[in-house]
């Protein structure tokens, strides 16, 4: 149920208790005060007809001596005092009543006794009951719409809080709410909780631009004594030990080279270069530069099915997008493939698909709730690694406007699947006649 009709029922709730409190009250103090006034009529009317009694020696004013219908409380009252009694009995209109007594003379005389009928007070008590319930009623279909609207007021206020916290989680560190809310409403808990979004947002941005900056500063510091360690290995003779520190130092040089391209994607440096080329083709020569065991495969057509890479050109769906780029993305997903599952591992473009499938252990699942994480792998059986791949390929394939998808098969492996956007309307080629640089991108 909706906030605002939670509220809206509390409101109706607290209305129709607050409406039955004072209704019951008010039936109550005006039931005893009939009774009060009926007794003491009784007793005015009682004095009123022993004087009128011993004067005359008759009954007036509506009494009688010793009346069968005269409570037993009354039959035989002591001394000469005046009593009076309550009846609850009703016949037709006579009833409730209450009686006044009094001896007209010593121990053993008659009683005179007076009856004064409650029935048309007690009918006008009701008459109220009901105006108050309809009084009530109306009071609560007017009330209603308002509690409505106000809780739709406060509703909508958090329901903004709430959409900014959405992209804040989403990524979008720029989200806020914003003083307008404050400004527009006053202040209360949903502008306290607005502004203590927004300043968690504040916080967090900073702590990531702190991460970001320090993440490219070492990269950058780091960049030139690699470069000067791998010239390094130039100089020493050929054997075991150069080829082992040459492949070391290479990894320590792809490891910085990864770290600045991250650096770059975090500050929105990159911006693509598109060209139009055949999905296939880009996708078969980023397989082949990975020097990986790795089956392509083209569907969508039969005679598309498992051609040669030099055949992929003229099998496959013309993209405009960033060759180098995507070259990147498709790379790094089948290094990863190989390197964190099992062989097989299959590329199958479809499409404007392209999809890379292994047959390990599959994504770990907090990978999969919450995307990938720099220098995090993820369960110890994915393998080893800096986590920076797949970082990459999800920051690269934003700069393309592409989609990145990571899941498990059902039947065990991971499976990441990339959607390059549909080609805009205007399908011209970039450049008059050029033909798209499908290279590598520069670390």
């Amino acid at each position: 149920m909706p906030l605002r009709w939670k509220i809206a029922a509390l409101a109706a709730a607290t209305a129709c208790l607050v409406a039955l409190a004072v209704g019951v009250l008010v039936h109550v103090w005006t039931a005893m005060d009939i009774r009060s006034r009926a007794e003491m009529d009784a007793t005015n009317t009682v004095y009123s007809a022993m004087e009128v009694y011993r004067r005359t020696g008759t009954p007036a004013g509506g009494a009688e001596l010793d009346p069968a219908e005269l409570p037993t409380a009354l039959r035989h009252p002591a001394g000469a005092d005046r009593r009076v009694a309550y009846d609850g009995r009703v016949e037709g209109n006579l009833g409730p009543s209450v009686w006044g007594a009094q001896r007209v003379g010593g121990p053993g005389s008659p009683v005179l006794a007076v009856r004064i009928n409650m029935s048309p007070q007690l009918h006008d008590l009701r008459r109220l009951d009901a105006s108050m319930a309809v009084a009530s009623l109306v009071s609560l279909a007017a009330a209603l719409p308002l509690a409505v609207y106000g809780a739709a007021l406060v509703a909508r206020r958090l329901r903004r809080v709430a959409e900014t916290a959405a992209r804040i989680s989403g990524g979008d560190l720029d989200a806020r709410n914003g003083p307008a809310l404050g400004r527009a409403r006053g202040r209360d808990e949903v502008t306290d909780i607005a502004a203590t979004v927004d300043l968690m947002a504040d916080s967090l941005g900073r702590r990531l631009r702190i991460e970001r900056q320090f993440t490219a500063d070492v990269a950058h510091e780091l960049r030139t004594p690699v470069g000067g360690l791998l010239a390094a290995t130039d100089l020493l003779p050929p054997g075991e030990t150069e080829d082992l520190l040459r492949a070391r130092v290479r990894d320590l040089r792809g490891l910085v080279e990864d770290l600045l391209e991250i650096s770059r994607l975090d500050a929105g440096a990159e911006a693509p270069v598109r060209a139009r080329v055949p999905l296939a083709a880009v996708v078969a020569e980023a397989v082949a530069r990975t020097g990986l065991d790795t089956a392509v495969t083209v569907t969508g057509s039969p005679a598309a099915e498992h051609v040669d890479h030099a055949e992929h050109a003229a099998a496959s769906e013309q993209v405009e997008t960033d060759p180098r780029r995507l070259e990147r993305i498709v790379g790094n997903l089948v290094t990863n493939a190989h390197r964190h599952g099992r062989t097989p591992v299959r590329v199958t473009v479809e499409g404007l698909t392209v999809v890379v499938r292994d047959h390990g252990p599959g994504f770990p699942a907090d990978l999969l709730l919450d995307g990938p994480r720099r220098f995090r792998t993820g369960v110890a059986e994915r393998g080893a690694g800096h986590g920076l791949g797949l970082t990459i390929a999800l920051g690269q394939a934003r700069v393309l406007g592409a989609e990145l998808r990571l899941d498990n098969a059902a039947d065990g492996g991971a499976i990441a699947t990339l959607r390059l956007p549909p080609p805009p309307t205007d399908t011209r080629p970039p450049h008059d006649g050029a033909e798209a640089d499908t290279r590598r991108p520069r670390p």
